[in-house]
């Protein structure tokens, strides 16, 4: 019996160079243990997009290896295709089927007969919410909709590895969280590893253990949400007092709990907890008991973006007028790379 593989997925010094264009990625090294929700954060034209095309087989890497499921994707492909399900940007939802003939057709090219068809049909029907519209066609569906039915199909061989390419993006605020939840549900209850890419600050804090930071082409930092976030600073309190004359005996009282801190607000005090959170209803008391009537009180935790700040000196949320990842057009230089890809069969979307 063959030992299932330390990591789902693991990429050592992963390059790839478009002709005529820049490295869109640029020697990267992850690693995404079994079950974990890895998310790959960063703006458009990161390299987002492609580490997932090579990763998912449909781009052959320039240098560097990559192993998915325990299988090398450029020498073992049909092996890593039979392991994951994908839900990338661009999906293959044809407008004049139902959705449940989507997912008859898609249980079919996947080897499953009639019966069991039928069944794990209406099973993923049910489980991303498309019941009712089950037999309408996906030309009618709402964007919410046409991305959930994307990932039932990628469940439909019940695959180990999950990648999801950008999956919530121009979703309103109820299908996104809809999504969030399905897919923490398959990570939590049925074990599959998913790897998730996105540039969206609150999706990653949300549903990541893990976050690999991409930033043109090389990850800039790894780690779970909190502990990327320690590695920019502590957090800070702070203060407005409701007389601006007690400004400088408020400043008195915080610096008791940290060192001082630029304030954001007009006559405001701020302080750097050397102990976090814990610190902040001491200090209340202690603002009470001094007779400092406070008109402001808040505490300011870092940031995803702070942390992408830091790492790359510039921000990320709304960083979106950059060219999509280096994919099939090319990194915005309109080279195409169709002839470049994999003739072999196409992963399951």
């Amino acid at each position: 019996m063959t030992a299932a593989p330390a990591s789902s997925i693991e990429a050592t010094g992963l390059v790839r160079e478009f002709k005529k264009g820049p490295r869109a990625v640029d020697g990267i090294d992850l690693q995404v243990a079994p079950g974990e929700i890895y998310g790959f954060l960063g703006p458009n034209g990161a390299g987002k997009s492609t580490t997932v095309l090579m990763l998912t087989t449909l781009l052959p890497p320039t240098a560097g290896s990559a192993r998915v499921a325990g299988h090398d994707v450029v020498h073992e492909g049909p092996a890593v295709r039979r392991a994951i399900g994908a839900s990338l940007q661009e999906s293959a939802l044809d407008p004049f089927l139902t959705g449940r003939e989507h997912t008859r057709l898609q249980s079919a090219l996947h080897g499953l007969g009639k019966a069991e068809r039928e069944a794990r049909g209406e099973q993923l029907l049910a489980r991303v919410g498309l019941t009712e519209a089950a037999d309408r066609k996906v030309g009618g569906y709402s964007g919410g909709m046409k991305r959930r039915l994307d990932l039932a199909l990628a469940l439909v061989h019940s695959p180990r590895i999950l990648f999801l390419d950008e999956p919530t993006t121009g979703l309103d605020v109820q299908s996104r969280t809809a999504l969030w939840d399905e897919v923490g549900r398959l990570a939590r209850e049925d074990g599959v590893t998913v790897f998730l890419t996105t540039q969206y600050l609150e999706e990653a804090d949300v549903l990541a253990d893990r976050l690999g930071i991409i930033d043109r082409g090389r990850i800039v930092a790894q780690g779970t949400p909190a502990e990327l976030k320690a590695t920019i600073g502590r957090p800070s309190v702070e203060a407005v007092p409701e007389n601006p004359g007690e400004r400088d005996r408020l400043a008195a009282v915080l610096r008791r709990f940290g060192d001082e801190a630029a304030a954001a607000a007009k006559n405001g005090v701020a302080a750097r907890l050397p102990e976090g959170v814990g610190d902040l209803a001491e200090i209340v008391r202690t603002l009470d008991g001094e007779g400092i009537a406070i008109a402001d009180l808040r505490l300011h935790a870092p940031t995803l973006d702070d942390v992408f700040l830091a790492k790359t000196g510039r921000s990320l949320e709304g960083d979106g007028d950059g060219e999509r990842d280096g994919d099939s057009r090319g990194v915005g230089d309109g080279a195409s790379e169709q002839d470049e890809r994999p003739t072999a069969e196409p992963v399951a979307s």
